[in-house]
């Protein structure tokens, strides 16, 4: 498998996201600088990870979805390659439009940094295809804008085609029919605000995140 993780200014866990991807894949991705204007060639993954890139000016994320690498990133996406946002990751890919709706302030206005509960809202991706629709797993959050907003049309549409990825089991920021992580229409691209990077080995307490990119690679090997 051959990944990239891209960094911006303020990117924070694009580190523990490259940890991931090479824990579980046995390959270290490249890391990509957002000024560059390409991606390295044959790559099967693309992560966009957490932090506050440009400090979170304007809008999460909102900057950032104009660096020049994004549009790289939305022909890789548009070709077919798989995109993990993740957190502000998450909040780029709706500002660049490859996901739909919005991130907003958390419902109180506080931070919100702990382990919460979610459920699988379906294992129909390559995403999810390592756990069981309905599953209930505990992965951290760390975020203060990850209160999800749609239209009730588009949140219908997303539910309709089994495109909720992850729910919150219990209430953390205020999101929209209880929304963690969406994907896409062709299902190669996936936004959430938890952070599974964080909860890949023992030593973490759990390793209920791992399972995400165990999924990821097998799909990738079975494409080779």
């Amino acid at each position: 498998m051959k990944s990239a993780v891209i960094v911006f200014p303020g990117s924070n866990c694009d580190r523990d996201l490259a940890v991931a991807f090479e824990a579980v894949s046995g390959s270290k991705p490249e890391m990509v600088w957002h000024r560059e204007t390409e991606l390295p060639e044959g790559l099967d993954l693309i992560g966009v990870p957490g932090g506050f890139s440009y400090g979170d000016y304007l809008r999460s994320g909102a900057m950032a979805a104009r660096s020049p690498v994004m549009q790289a990133v939305a022909q890789a996406a548009a070709q077919g390659r798989f995109v993990l946002g993740i957190c502000n990751g998450f909040q780029v890919l709706t500002e660049t439009g490859l996901l739909p709706g919005a991130l907003m302030r958390n419902a109180g206005t506080h931070f919100v940094c702990r382990d919460v509960a979610l459920t699988v809202g379906s294992s129909q991706s390559a995403f999810t295809s390592r756990y069981e629709a309905g599953e209930r797993i505990t992965v951290p959050v760390a975020h203060h804008d990850g209160n999800y907003f749609a239209d009730a049309a588009t949140l219908d549409r997303l539910e309709g085609e089994g495109r909720v990825a992850f729910r919150y089991a219990e209430q953390v920021n205020g999101s929209a029919r209880d929304i963690a992580g969406i994907l896409n229409d062709a299902g190669n691209v996936l936004g959430m605000m938890p952070h599974p990077e964080r909860v890949i080995e023992k030593a973490h307490g759990r390793t209920d995140g791992r399972r995400l990119f165990e999924g990821l690679v097998e799909e990738m090997m079975a494409r080779a």
